[in-house]
């Protein structure tokens, strides 16, 4: 828990801090932010894998920092994984799955609200 309000109040502060850098209409922040997950994820599974990391703090580090800001390191490892395993099908099933169905759930949303 500790872990996982770290990591959304970063998110918020280089959101935030990456925003008025760079003020364009494209959403730099948020990818700015999931790229620095998705590079943090690797470097503590790797510290991990290399028995360079407690268990409990890859805990911390990966599932309460990392998801907390972005869930999308997680998803990045996870397809990582897939493809390490050579299973394709469930790489390509997953990621076109995983973004297809994301922007469908997203989109149904707003349409609900709006309805309602």
């Amino acid at each position: 828990m500790l872990g996982s309000g770290l990591g959304g109040g970063l998110r918020y502060l280089l959101t935030m801090v990456i925003g008025r850098l760079i003020p364009l209409s494209f959403p730099f922040g948020t990818m700015g932010v999931n790229l620095l997950g998705c590079l943090l994820i690797g470097l503590f599974y790797g510290l991990a894998t290399k028995g360079m990391m407690d268990p409990t703090l890859k805990l911390f580090l990966t599932t309460g920092l990392c998801g907390g800001l972005t869930t999308f390191s997680t998803f990045m490892n996870e397809n990582l994984q897939l493809l390490r395993d050579d299973n394709l099908f469930y790489f390509a099933l997953y990621a076109g799955l995983s973004v297809a169905l994301g922007l469908t759930m997203v989109y149904v949303g707003n349409l609900l609200v709006k309805i309602a």
